[in-house]
């Protein structure tokens, strides 16, 4: 992108990292794209967020700036110019829960406590009053993308059984959710007294108690043990403020209508924007939701999801892309 890379060359411009090193790092299911900028005097991140294609640098100031000043390990804001789209951020080191947990799975139970206390401590912060609300209408409605460029098929009655289950399960949105949390975008500090950093939260919003522990522990991208998952839930469901009522059936509830939504957008990333790469991970979308849909209160919305989803067997897959 030439001209992205002038516009980065200009934002830089006289600054102490206009030379410094840089060095493409893996990007998200956006339009961003991040550079790590380094010299031997340290490394700071540059977020490139071109307006041109729908992306908004601003919302990620807003929310950093929030979570900075509940003493959360958010990156600092060292230079912006969102009109342009671009952030230079603190780098909050190269290590993210993922790629730690391949080298040091035996940690895999305390990371997960760690990341179950910042959502305890989430629940602490007043969300701001323009963010958008996951209310069981709006939860509901998240998933006709499903329909749309997955399945491809109407999805009125699983859109009513969604809203339903939402309603008994998961109606209250009072919670600040970062709503990409998960272990690619969780960073381990292990000499940090603030050990969790937390990146990609640019798209928060207000959820119904236990949105980001679903997004967790049911990650798209790596399976979390079961006997961490349970023990997470465990823990989180001792301490938490926000739930009352059945936390494990809310929990499989906002897991269900999330990774529903997740199958529409990867399913959209792989056929519309060139990115096939994402139909690898839906198998295991898949599995998390036939996991959540065997809680016997969720048996309405597991008719709907079977009548309407088709499981993704590379003969699916493969007609997505056909």
């Amino acid at each position: 992108m030439p001209d992205r890379a002038f516009a980065i060359n200009e934002f830089l411009a006289g600054s102490r990292w206009q030379d410094w090193a840089r060095t493409p790092l893996a990007g998200d299911a956006s339009m961003r794209r991040y550079l790590r900028l380094s010299s031997e005097t340290g490394s700071v991140i540059l977020m490139d967020a071109p307006p041109d294609n729908g992306e908004d640098a601003r919302p990620f100031i807003e929310i950093a700036t929030l979570l900075q000043a509940h003493g959360f390990a958010a990156p600092r804001i060292l230079a912006h110019d969102p009109d342009n789209g671009l952030l230079l951020l603190s780098d909050l080191g190269p290590h993210d829960f993922a790629g730690w947990l391949q080298q040091s799975p035996a940690e895999e139970a305390r990371l997960y406590r760690s990341a179950a206390d910042i959502l305890l401590r989430l629940e602490t912060v007043e969300p701001p009053s323009h963010l958008g609300r996951m209310t069981p209408a709006t939860g509901a409605q998240m998933v006709e993308i499903v329909g749309t460029h997955y399945s491809r098929s109407p999805t009125d009655d699983l859109c009513a059984k969604m809203h339903d289950a939402l309603a008994s399960f998961a109606p209250e949105p009072n919670t600040l959710a970062l709503r990409d949390y998960h272990a690619e975008n969780l960073i381990w500090r292990a000499e940090k007294d603030e050990k969790v950093g937390l990146l990609d939260f640019q798209d928060a919003f207000v959820a119904p108690p236990g949105y980001d522990l679903a997004s967790l522990l049911r990650d798209a991208r790596r399976d979390v043990s079961p006997g961490v998952a349970e023990e997470t839930i465990r823990y989180f469901a001792e301490r938490t403020l926000k739930k009352k009522g059945p936390l494990r059936t809310s929990l499989a509830c906002l897991g269900v209508q999330r990774n529903l939504r997740i199958l529409g957008v990867f399913a959209r990333l792989a056929t519309m924007t060139g990115k096939p790469r994402y139909l690898d991970f839906m198998p295991r979308v898949w599995s998390n939701i036939v996991q959540d849909l065997q809680d016997p209160a969720l048996g309405d919305l597991r008719q709907a999801v079977m009548d309407t989803v088709p499981e993704p067997t590379p003969e699916t897959l493969g007609g997505l892309v056909a």
